[in-house]
């Protein structure tokens, strides 16, 4: 049975929209991994730069936390740096 001309154009369309969707959702899971992984280094550095702030000025206050918690990987590196020569939380978070 011969196909006519729209039904080749039909047959063509749906391979390329199923084409489309399994590209689309592989680029949309490889995001999703990649963001997951920066979230989780990010959430690493901040536990690392709580635990080394605690062990260098003992307990930290509430609002310290937050900020560690809040803070923008820049911030968090910035941040890190500073921990071996600050004398005080507050020159930490200068």
């Amino acid at each position: 049975m011969k196909m006519t001309l729209a039904e080749r154009f039909d047959q063509w369309a749906q391979q390329h929209e199923q084409r489309g969707k399994l590209v689309g959702w592989k680029e949309g899971r490889q995001e999703g991994r990649l963001e997951g992984r920066l979230e989780g280094e990010q959430t690493g550095e901040a536990r690392l730069l709580q635990r080394l702030l605690t062990r260098r000025f003992g307990a930290l206050p509430a609002d310290c936390v937050a900020r560690i918690r809040a803070a923008s990987p820049e911030q968090l590196e910035r941040w890190s740096d500073r921990v071996l020569d600050a004398h005080s939380l507050t020159e930490v978070f200068q």
